[in-house]
């Protein structure tokens, strides 16, 4: 039976993830620390489901617990490790910075040196379109430079990127890091726009809108984004570049993918599917642009569906609709 480790194991991507891999006979251990940034509840729930199958063994605990990952790898043996686990959301970061470095940065450090000590056939870790920053020519691409962050959030995150290529080029560790793109559906976390516009619409109460709607996104469905994910662990990075779109490093075997739609959906039409989906019309209230945010991103998959044969399969509409419907069972609206 294969094995895995996913940290985030309660998250919204690493609960789907880990459904999936459990659907497809893996032994699964999930870590998550169960944090309290958004309702812990909503958490419980998902390993709940998760447990049910007897081949997921959850652990709860920090990532930055001094040798924590390093035990769970000695003793486990997993052939992959999907690092998930982090502390998410642009603008919480700048209320809240300090959490950022500890999860993000001291926790990939641990998980590293734990993979260091005992490697997995592959390993690979969640990064973010957030990389990308001031960019403004896309679709975005991994060969582009991403230099320019303008988020805490997002600084940690390409942090973590030049950590993990350190490590597989000193310890010839296969990595390959992804990049998601405004990843949505159901279970998600309440934090992100989907769920809080769908609670207030339901509710009868308005809506923020920021930088007055002017603004689009790179939507991806999270059962894309597992198709995507679950792809790249059989493509393990060697010495030979696939294409001219190969974000290969020519001195370790690591990569770093985009996951995303690869087409952008302006904000307001986002909204307008939420609507549609609820069966009413929002009350909306326009802000400007809010500190670290950008106003548009859109993935370059290229190398996705040259590793993987990718395309994504739900579009924005029809994901809303089955975000709606799991947001009315879940609290029974």
């Amino acid at each position: 039976m294969r094995s895995a480790l996913i940290t985030g194991s309660a998250g919204f991507i690493g609960y789907h993830l880990c459904a999936r891999l459990l659907s497809q006979g893996w032994r699964v251990t999930g870590l998550d620390c169960l944090s309290d940034y958004y309702d812990v509840e909503l958490k419980r729930r998902r390993h709940a489901l998760l447990e049910e199958n007897p081949n997921f063994t959850p652990v709860i605990g920090k990532l930055e617990d001094p040798g924590r990952l390093k035990t769970l790898l000695r003793d486990d043996s997993p052939e992959l490790v999907i690092h998930l686990a982090a502390q998410a959301g642009v603008r919480h970061s700048i209320e809240a910075p300090r959490d950022y470095l500890e999860a993000n940065l001291i926790g990939t450090y641990e998980l590293l040196e734990a993979a260091r000590a005992h490697p997995p056939a592959h390993l690979l870790l969640a990064s973010t379109s957030s990389v990308y920053g001031a960019n403004t020519d896309m679709p975005y691409a991994e060969t582009d430079k991403a230099d320019t962050q303008m988020s805490f959030y997002a600084a940690t995150k390409k942090a973590t990127e030049a950590m993990a290529h350190s490590y597989a080029h000193l310890y010839h560790l296969p990595t390959t890091m992804f990049r998601f793109f405004t990843v949505y559906g159901p279970w998600g976390r309440p934090d992100m726009a989907h769920f809080k516009f769908t609670r207030a619409i339901l509710r009868g109460e308005p809506i923020d809108v920021y930088n007055h709607g002017k603004m689009q996104r790179d939507f991806t469905y999270i059962d894309d984004l597992v198709d995507g994910i679950l792809g790249l662990a059989e493509a393990v990075p060697g010495n030979t570049p696939v294409s001219e779109h190969d974000s290969l490093s020519p001195v370790a075997p690591f990569r770093v993918v985009n996951i995303g739609g690869s087409t952008p959906t302006a904000l307001m039409e986002f909204i307008a599917a939420i609507e549609s989906a609820c069966g009413r019309e929002a009350e909306k209230v326009m802000h400007p642009m809010q500190p670290g945010d950008v106003p548009a991103t859109w993935a370059d998959t290229r190398l996705l569906s040259e590793l993987t044969g990718f395309a994504p399969k739900v579009g924005v509409e029809e994901g809303l609709r089955r975000f709606v419907a799991w947001y009315r069972d879940y609290y029974q609206v």
